[in-house]
Parts: structure tokens; C-alpha cells; sequence
């Protein structure tokens, strides 16, 4: 069991710059794949980023790919969203999941476990 809770969000003018966190607690993080995720008002859960278990392989959504990083750091139980060039369309629930297949996945069904989400809001 895995339990999720992200931090970082808030509002910002586009352009500006926030760092999501997402702090792990229960077993065996290290070996989980982690995930984010987000979620605008009226539409579905999309994909953003991704990060093997190893830390070795990320993937990202196209409309974010070079302006965010993910990250992680194993021993403080943490994965982080920096997020640069925030524009407004990047608004939305930012949700980090975690799952321990052997294959990275963009998939939000095959993340297995969830936080609870945390507020982007930029503006224009």
C-alpha cells in the first residue's frame, strides 16, 4: 500500500514557474514507477509525466514536453512536477499516482495508486 499526497500547487501568471511535490509514504517506494496526471474542469484525466522506478526513464505528454521535469528523490520518499512556461491551459488538478509494474506507463488506468490532487491555476 501506497499512500500519495501532493503539495506545490497554487496561482500563477503565465509564464511563471511552480514545483509540484509529491511525498510517498508505505512500503517499497523505490520501486514504484510514479506518475502525474491532471484534470481540467469538464474534461478528462491527461497525462503529463512519468518516471520509471530506476529513474532512468521519463516520458511526457507532448504539450508539456520541454517546459516541465519530473523528478525523484528515493530517499526522501518524493517525486517532483518543476514547471516552467506555465500557460493558461496548464490550469487543472494536478494528481501524482504511483504503480509497480515493470513497464512505464502512460495509461492512468495501470497506476494503482492515488493522491488527492493539487490546484494549478494560471492566468492570463
Amino acid at each position: 500500500q501506497v499512500q500519495l499526497i501532493e503539495s506545490g500547487g497554487g496561482l500563477v501568471q503565465a509564464g511563471g514557474s511552480l514545483r509540484l511535490s509529491c511525498a510517498a509514504s508505505g512500503r517499497a517506494f523505490s520501486s514504484y514507477n510514479m506518475g502525474w496526471f491532471r484534470q481540467a474542469p469538464g474534461k478528462e484525466r491527461d497525462f503529463v509525466a512519468a518516471i520509471r522506478w530506476s529513474g532512468d526513464i521519463t516520458y511526457y505528454a507532448d504539450s508539456v514536453k520541454g517546459r516541465f521535469t519530473i523528478s525523484r528523490d528515493i530517499a526522501k520518499n518524493t517525486v517532483y512536477l518543476r514547471m516552467n512556461s506555465l500557460k493558461p491551459e496548464d490550469t487543472a488538478i494536478y494528481y501524482c499516482a504511483a504503480d509497480n509494474n515493470r513497464r512505464l506507463s502512460r495509461r492512468s488506468d495501470e497506476y494503482a495508486y492515488w493522491g488527492q490532487g493539487t490546484q494549478v491555476t494560471v492566468s492570463s
